[in-house]
């Protein structure tokens, strides 16, 4: 497994009470294909350098969590065909060394 950190912002337009089950849906897909969700840190809503799909604004999520590719390649394509998400990007860590 790698280690991951991912960084996702979700519409605005998706009220408070949606917003905690959009943020357990990206943490669940993780959990259900055999991954590890190290934490969550909710950002909370923040003003955009420049205009995403006609908003201004967003509510940021960062997730660091250990996965294996596949389903490291799921988390991204469920992202990419949800409304509610902006925009997200997935990093992935190098292993530290130890020497």
């Amino acid at each position: 497994m790698r280690n991951y950190e991912l960084m996702y912002i979700i519409n605005k337009n998706v009220d408070d009470e949606q917003r905690p089950a959009v943020i357990e849906k990206y943490k669940q897909i993780i959990l259900d294909n055999g991954g590890e969700v190290a934490n969550v840190e909710e950002w909370g809503m923040r003003r955009l350098a420049y205009e995403v799909k006609k908003n201004r604004e967003g509510y940021y999520v960062l997730m660091n969590f250990k996965s294996s590719t596949e389903a490291c390649q799921e988390l991204e394509r469920l992202i990419k065909i949800d409304e509610a998400i902006l925009k997200h990007l997935v990093v992935r860590h190098e292993d530290e060394k130890v020497s």
